[in-house]
């Protein structure tokens, strides 16, 4: 057969020329997903690899500097999103795909993704220990940020109702999952934190993917836990899956249940315990009864030892006693004397001589006048040694105090006040003076 003479005829490298001119023209850029294989990176810092699925594959060439801009390293068997130019290699006439850019696709992304604000977020320091709060105790009112339909709200009600009935749980209704999951935690802990109603707040969802997860590995979230001024638990997935949020929060529980089982004490536990510190207090209480009992008898044998009353009697038993020593001695010279009269009245009669009668009358008178003198002398001496015991008496007695201008006061129950500590503002008092007694009431100074 012969060609026509208007037939165009083509090399091959013009062929693959015109290719690649209609593929390129074509297909500027397109963006394709599948599997790497095939994977070489020689010494020019090109990067050489097949993107395949199930059914086709396709040569790709990502060239430098383009290949330095990766933010991973890629491998066999990893899932990707490329961006390219769809390209003719002329020299064999491949078509190919000259990558301008790469990316991971599926959990490979969101996984660097996850590990990248993980890496950020503890370089600031909001993963530090010195951030975190103790949880309360006994927390009383809990607030849990979830689903209110999922099965971990079903699972903490459980556990809670369970373990301790007494506390109030309020579920806080946010999408645990999608784009709008994040903002709506952001808003509801800002909402919480507002309010200030709770002890503790619990951030949880069950398990799920890595996608849907990745409301809790947010950033705005985590800085939202991280500001809360109340104490933040997260319990996201099950016990392998770990989050942002756990990381950041100030207690991370493996599972919902188990953040339930660590926010509200064992309701029978705490009843025994409750029980053991009641005998406790019983018995200490008892004691110190007894104790007390005990040294209010003391203080009330020593206070009625050093009551005014009882010096009195003591000093006016001491004065009766002094009086009487003084009038048995005076009675014991005023009959000496008598006795010592006598007998001279006796030896007078007996010897009566007449002629000495004037003589022995002035001695008699004169020792008349003198015994009366010292008689006199003798009584006024007593008389001196009594006045001076009957003042020093005096001196010490609680009723000389009082007639210097003090004052003895009494509380309600007759009890002398030594400290106004005694004493608290508006109790009535009894104030005892010298010439008799007034009631008073404590008014403090504003």
């Amino acid at each position: 057969m012969s060609t026509p003479p208007d037939t165009r005829i083509l090399t091959p490298s013009a062929l693959n020329r015109l290719v690649r001119d209609l593929l390129g023209d074509a297909l500027p850029q397109v963006w394709v997903e599948g599997e790497l294989s095939n994977v070489a990176r020689p010494a020019s810092g090109h990067i050489y690899f097949t993107l395949k699925d199930a059914r086709a594959q396709i040569r790709c060439a990502m060239f430098k500097p383009k290949s330095t801009w990766l933010k991973f390293q890629p491998g066999a068997g990893m899932q990707v999103l490329v961006r390219a130019r769809v390209g003719l290699y002329e020299a064999r006439g491949d078509y190919q795909l000259i990558v301008e850019h790469m990316e991971e696709a599926g959990e490979g992304a969101l996984q660097r993704q996850f590990e990248e604000l993980k890496a950020r977020l503890k370089a600031e320091g909001l993963f530090d220990e010195t951030h975190k709060r103790p949880l309360p105790r006994f927390a009383r009112r809990i607030g849990v940020i979830t689903s209110p339909s999922g099965a971990a709200i079903r699972d903490v009600l459980s556990v809670m109702g369970r373990r301790f009935a007494l506390a109030q749980v309020d579920v806080l209704p946010v999408p645990v999952q999608g784009k709008e999951s994040p903002p709506a935690i952001v808003a509801m802990l800002q909402k919480a934190n507002r309010a200030a109603c709770h002890d503790v707040l619990l951030v949880t969802r069950g398990g799920g993917s890595l996608e849907d997860l990745m409301g809790f590995n947010d950033e705005t979230v985590a800085r939202a836990i991280h500001a809360s001024t109340i104490p933040v638990v997260s319990a996201v997935g099950h016990e392998v899956d770990f989050s942002i949020s756990d990381f950041v929060a100030d207690l991370r529980a493996p599972t919902p249940s188990a953040a339930a089982e660590l926010l509200v004490p064992d309701g029978d536990d705490l009843s025994r315990h409750l029980a053991q510190r009641r005998d406790r207090l019983a018995r200490l209480i008892t004691q110190r009864g007894e104790a007390s009992s005990q040294h209010l008898d003391h203080l009330l044998a020593r206070l009625q030892s050093r009551r005014p009353q009882a010096r009195l009697a003591q000093g006016r038993e001491r004065l009766q006693h002094l009086h009487a020593n003084l009038a048995n001695h005076m009675r014991r010279v005023t009959d000496d004397r008598r006795t010592r009269l006598a007998q001279l009245q006796l030896r007078l009669n007996a010897q009566h001589p007449r002629q000495r009668l004037p003589m022995h009358q002035h001695a008699l008178e004169e020792h008349h006048r003198r015994l009366h003198n010292a008689m006199m002398q003798q009584l006024e001496r007593h008389r001196s040694t009594l006045a001076s015991t009957r003042r020093a008496l005096h001196a010490v007695s609680p009723l000389a105090t009082l007639e210097r201008g003090y004052a003895i006061v009494f509380d309600a129950d007759g009890n002398v006040v030594r400290s106004s500590a005694n004493v608290a503002s508006g109790d009535q008092l009894t104030a005892r003076l010298a010439d008799g007694s007034m009631r008073l009431q404590r008014i403090d100074e504003p």
